[in-house]
């Protein structure tokens, strides 16, 4: 495959097919991660070590080289590391958002393996787990960084994921208030001009606020608790890295807006059957049973292309 087709590939997943929007998306997220966590580490009181953000970023860097260079020797294509260093940086782009993510939310005191292993499978999951697309394009299924912390979550029980208070336990007063909110706005508003993805942002709060009100209907506990989530920093991470994630979610606008309020529902089921970590459970089964059902599209379309 050509450098040409696969830039194809990618701009499938962007409405406007326009390879320096998905660029511009890369960097703007990729800047304002890590100046979050270089901001967390000096002022806001992230309580994991500066040791596991940088290996978590360095480890899912090395797994993407990795992967590319396995991936492009079994596919014949050029590698995508050629064409100067902006095209490198854009190329690792990705792989340092779902290291920094990863590095942020999880909390394996003092360890530091576990976040190498989340690393390492959030960005083996782009590779292993795909599902066909048309025009003979691929897509993977689960954003990287939430594969990556489900996975780990589930196989070391010991590790949890870092406490709401750490991410703002220096901040006082409105920045408590105004940090979240100002890292929110702007990057739904990059949603909303270069990654096509504002539908599913909206759909997903919509429906966030209406299982919200439903379990406070249904099941009579204050409003409040189960509206305290959408104040939490890894509330606004959720919402900006992972759910929205043009690799991994529909183009269509009602696709997206059907995606978002599916994330909500399985959340607030989890919250009901009195489960933990729902917002990562929840997008990991919405994106199984989205990836599921595009394979089966696909077979179907086969076999009645074989009959025709």
């Amino acid at each position: 495959m050509t450098q040409a087709a696969s830039n194809t590939a990618t701009d499938l997943l962007y409405p406007q097919k326009k390879p320096e929007l998905r660029s511009f998306a890369l960097l703007y997220f990729m800047s304002l991660l890590l100046f979050w966590n270089l901001l967390g580490h000096t002022i806001l009181g992230f309580e994991q070590s500066w040791a596991q953000m940088i290996l978590a970023a360095a480890s899912a860097c090395l797994a993407q080289f990795t992967f590319e260079v396995v991936d492009a020797k079994v596919k014949g294509r050029q590698f995508r590391l050629q064409g100067g260093p902006l095209k490198v940086l854009i190329f690792f782009a990705p792989a340092i958002i779902s290291g920094l993510a990863i590095g942020m939310l999880l909390y394996p005191n003092q360890l530091l393996l576990p976040l190498v292993f989340a690393s390492f499978v959030a960005i083996g999951s782009k590779v292993v787990f795909r599902t066909p697309i048309g025009e003979g394009k691929t897509q993977h299924v689960f954003n990287p960084s939430n594969f990556g912390i489900v996975l780990t979550l589930f196989l070391c029980p010991w590790i949890s994921v870092a406490p709401p208070y750490h991410f703002m336990v220096n901040a006082e007063g409105i920045w408590n208030w105004l940090v979240p909110a100002v890292i929110l706005a702007s990057g739904i508003a990059v949603h909303g001009y270069a990654t096509g993805r504002l539908p599913l942002v909206m759909g997903w709060l919509g429906g966030f606020v209406l299982q919200a009100l439903m379990r406070h209907w249904f099941t009579g506990i204050p409003l409040v608790t189960p509206l305290i989530p959408m104040t939490g920093t890894a509330f606004v991470i959720f919402t900006l890295y992972m759910i929205p994630d043009p690799a991994t979610t529909p183009i269509n606008k009602k696709a997206q807006v059907i995606f978002g309020l599916s994330v909500a529902a399985i959340y607030a089921a989890i919250q009901l059957s009195h489960q933990v970590y729902g917002l990562f459970g929840a997008l990991f089964l919405v994106s199984l049973a989205r990836g599921l059902a595009l394979f089966l599209i696909h077979l179907d379309r086969e076999r009645r292309a074989d009959y025709s």
